[in-house]
């Protein structure tokens, strides 16, 4: 078949016929991004007058739950890193950072006194992406000592043995290294002790506005559309309200009666 021939119904039926399949969403979702950069390409080129694929015919992409590590593999994966590095996990996973800010974060970025973290640039020395991504982290003063510890000798709070500045890479090439040795899946990625962050924070008690400021999401609906199961159920506590309602009214009742009947 053509390119000039493929129409968006064609499209759209290839992707039904790959998810009948056993594909995975995320599989066919790639194929079609795929598909319709070329399609692309094709039309810069003349070869076609427009693309078929477009979002009525992009598939779902699918949604898999984040990994949340225990505590027991976080503290696993610290201990196995080189000791130049540790201080990237510490960052990932009790203060929400991405591998970018994580190299990109200087020690004039902490407030070792007040506790907090100033994101101020993303690796090598570029601007953050949102302002929103600027927003001061507050940390405990256990983890503010523990950044502090020979700070006064570095530029980058994770530097390499020889004073540099680490790169993205670098973090990501080890933890690779060293998870099947901590207990973590083969999957694994520096990005997801954010995750852990997140579900630290929930667990504690943190509504979705809190999660959303502390990781610096855009939006709450970013925040819930990746840790809403992470909340307790809605369910019981649901129950439990309208219950307390009622029982509450039961008893006002009962004692009408009891004043009635004196």
């Amino acid at each position: 078949m053509r390119l000039a021939d493929v129409k968006p119904s064609a499209v759209k039926a290839w992707t039904a016929k790959l998810k009948a399949g056993g594909a995975a969403d995320s599989y066919v979702y790639a194929l079609h991004c795929r598909l319709s950069q070329i399609m692309t390409d094709a039309v810069h080129d003349g070869v076609i007058a427009r693309n078929p694929c477009s979002r009525r015919t992009s598939p779902g992409h699918g949604k898999q739950r984040p990994f949340v590590a225990t505590m027991e593999q976080f503290w696993a994966l610290h201990d196995a890193l080189p000791e130049h590095l540790r201080q990237a996990v510490l960052l990932g996973g009790f203060a929400g950072l991405r591998v970018s800010e994580v190299c990109g974060l200087r020690v004039s970025d902490i407030d070792h006194m007040r506790g907090f973290i100033n994101p101020a640039q993303q690796y090598p020395d570029d601007p953050l992406k949102t302002e929103t991504s600027k927003t001061p982290i507050p940390i405990p003063a256990a983890l503010a000592l523990e950044l502090a510890n020979g700070a006064d000798e570095r530029t980058w709070v994770v530097e390499t043995p020889l004073g540099k500045q680490v790169a993205p890479w670098m973090i990501d090439r080890a933890v690779r290294e060293v998870r099947v040795r901590a207990g973590l899946p083969m999957g694994f990625r520096f990005h997801d002790c954010r995750h852990l962050y997140a579900s630290l924070l929930i667990a504690d008690g943190a509504n979705v506005k809190v999660v959303q400021a502390r990781l610096r999401h855009g939006s709450a609906k970013a925040t819930l559309d990746t840790y809403t199961h992470l909340w307790p159920d809605t369910e019981e506590s649901t129950r439990a309200a309208i219950g307390a309602a009622m029982t509450a009214r039961a008893d006002s009742l009962r004692t009408e009666e009891a004043s009635l009947a004196c």
